[in-house]
């Protein structure tokens, strides 16, 4: 997974990956320490008790022996302990065995458990003379064989856990930093598209004013639709982003059709342009909503069916039982997109002008008075945007 990232962003995520792989490693090694001690106390009580098992076995069987009238079968003794052992009288002389003592490492006799070098040595001295032994001595010699066996074990497992997380840690931190990654994209495309869509009117006012042009009324025009595009598009990021929408609204009881007339000259000159037919069907309706929201709502509508539409087209705008339609014959919306186009900069298309937040301030706008917003669009024929009004 190879993630395009700015240099804040690669701060970001080599700390979320870090705090995660550090914190990670603290508690797996928390973890280990704990079943290697665990581990190793457990096979240190196995192999003491059951060298304290083989020394009572052969204590019981020298009492025995003392008491039958019998010896030492040096043979049996071999065959039954497993391990390295030694018989000692009272002079701490070794009487048999086959455990041989470093010189410098001697036995301490008065020891039940000692160690020496990577064994331990188990004392036993319940002979109590019994055929003239009164130490009987084990060594083993498996302990430090087993630990160093469980050592390698965790740490291939400790490396093989930790490598695993590690892949985790960084498809998290990838997933942790996607959606900063997604708004910043968003971001910046927000921004070259509002600099294109603003530097589209300002170029036409200065060819408009600009040194020897004509004040024609062509030029006029193209003037006063180019500041009525800026003032649009002003308003549009004001409410998304200046925080607008938060203002306590002025709600009225609006005439809903009288507004819409108002506003369809405002649409009268854009539609020329483009040689479209604008037709309305109103009747009366009142619906108790701030007078700009509505107008940003129908605007947006509008706009988008100018915008979208094809040369030489038509509108058709109808407001009935409270339910406004925006019918237009346009370029349309591919059905899969249908469900994202109120995302804020969203673009179905890149056919034409925009930036993608007209359709996300009607989104949010028709939410606030619970509006009801339906859409249907068929490429290449048209879409119909429908507000009930009645929820």
């Amino acid at each position: 997974m190879v993630i395009d990232l700015t240099r804040s962003e690669k701060n970001t995520f080599r700390r979320f990956l870090g705090l995660y792989l550090g914190s990670s490693l603290i508690l797996l090694s928390i973890i280990f320490y704990l079943f290697y001690k665990m581990e190793s106390k457990l096979q240190y009580d196995l192999i003491t008790s059951n060298m304290q098992n083989v020394a009572s076995k052969v204590s019981s069987s020298i009492i025995y022996a003392h008491m039958a009238n019998l010896t030492i079968d040096t043979t049996k003794l071999a065959d039954f302990i497993k391990y390295e052992y030694a018989l000692y009288d009272k002079q701490h002389e070794k009487l048999i065995g086959n455990l041989l003592v470093s010189k410098g490492k001697e036995i301490d006799l008065s020891k039940k458990l000692q160690k020496i070098d990577d064994s331990y040595v188990l004392v036993e001295s319940s002979p109590k003379g019994h055929l003239g032994v009164y130490h009987i001595v084990i060594k083993e010699n498996i302990y430090h064989g087993r630990i160093e066996e469980l050592l390698e074990k965790l740490y291939f497992y400790f490396f093989l856990t930790f490598s695993t997380i590690t892949v985790i840690a960084y498809y998290l931190a990838g997933m942790f930093i996607a959606p900063i990654i997604n708004e910043r994209k968003k971001l910046n495309n927000f921004i070259k598209d509002t600099t294109h869509e603003l530097n589209t009117p300002i170029t036409a006012i200065l060819m408009s004013t600009g040194a020897g042009a004509p004040a024609t009324e062509k030029n006029l025009q193209r003037i006063n639709l180019s500041a009525k595009r800026i003032s649009e598009i002003y308003k549009d990021l004001v409410y998304l982003f200046l925080q607008d929408n938060k203002k306590p609204k002025k709600l009225t009881n609006l005439n809903l059709d009288e507004i819409i007339v108002e506003q369809l000259e405002y649409f009268d000159s854009f539609a020329s342009k483009k040689r479209l037919k604008i037709t309305s069907n109103l009747e009366p309706t009142k619906f108790i909503i701030d007078k700009e929201n509505f107008i940003r709502l129908f605007n947006n509508l509008v706009s988008n069916a100018i915008k979208y539409n094809i040369v030489g087209g038509s509108i058709d705008i109808e407001l009935k039982n409270s339910v406004l339609k925006v019918k237009d014959t346009g370029i349309g919306i591919a059905e899969e997109k249908l469900e994202d186009i109120f995302n804020r900069y969203y673009r179905a298309t890149k056919e034409q002008g925009g930036f993608g937040i007209g359709l996300n301030i009607v989104y949010h706008i028709c939410k606030s008075y619970n509006i009801k917003i339906d859409v249907q669009s068929k490429e290449k024929e048209g879409t119909t945007f429908t507000l009930d009004f009645k929820g």
